[in-house]
């Protein structure tokens, strides 16, 4: 449950500064504080259906994949995913109160701009998430009124469980490893 909430919550804020960018760079699009329910849309889209779009349209591709030249095979994988990003971004507009005026600006462009922080966003994704989760477990912990999960004392098994994460070996391997040597 915690790994879901953190994971909601760095692409919410990380959706929503895209969201506030998009309206600042593109003035047909007017966000404003309509960003922060576009932001809970988008964030679900990506989370629960942009996965399946992309195995729908990855199926449909896969069956004439053999009569494509390796540039036309990524072509059509850069076509679906773009298709998957514009399909999402439509969803985002219909259902919260952004506006768009006209299609080239309104609809073409900010896909683009939705695909590009995507692949930011995959870059620090998994410092997002750390991050998020220390502040979580922080929180949680006041809350509950224990100390946070990085407070909390070392027992001897969390030592132990460390010393085999270090080099891959239990405490028998080691043992056997030192009698050897």
């Amino acid at each position: 449950m915690k790994n879901a909430i953190v994971r909601f919550a760095s692409l919410y804020v990380f959706n929503l500064v895209v969201l506030l960018a998009i309206g600042l760079v593109l003035p047909p699009v007017r966000v404003g504080l309509h960003a922060l329910w576009a932001a809970v849309i988008l964030t679900l889209a990506a989370l629960l259906l942009k996965p399946a779009l992309s195995g729908a349209f990855r199926r449909w591709a896969a069956g004439s994949s053999s009569e494509r030249t390796r540039v036309g095979e990524k072509v059509v994988q850069y076509v679906l995913v773009y298709l998957v990003e514009l399909i999402i971004w439509m969803l985002t507009v219909w259902f919260s109160g952004v506006s768009v005026r006209g299609f080239f600006w309104g609809y073409v462009i900010p896909p683009l701009i939705l695909l590009i922080g995507w692949v930011i966003y995959d870059r620090i994704d998994d410092r997002m998430q750390a991050r998020a989760g220390a502040l979580y477990d922080g929180m949680r912990a006041k809350v509950r009124g224990g100390p946070a999960p990085s407070e909390a004392p070392e027992t001897p098994q969390t030592r132990a469980g460390r010393a085999e994460l270090d080099d891959g070996l239990t405490a028998e391997q080691r043992r056997m490893l030192d009698e050897l040597g």
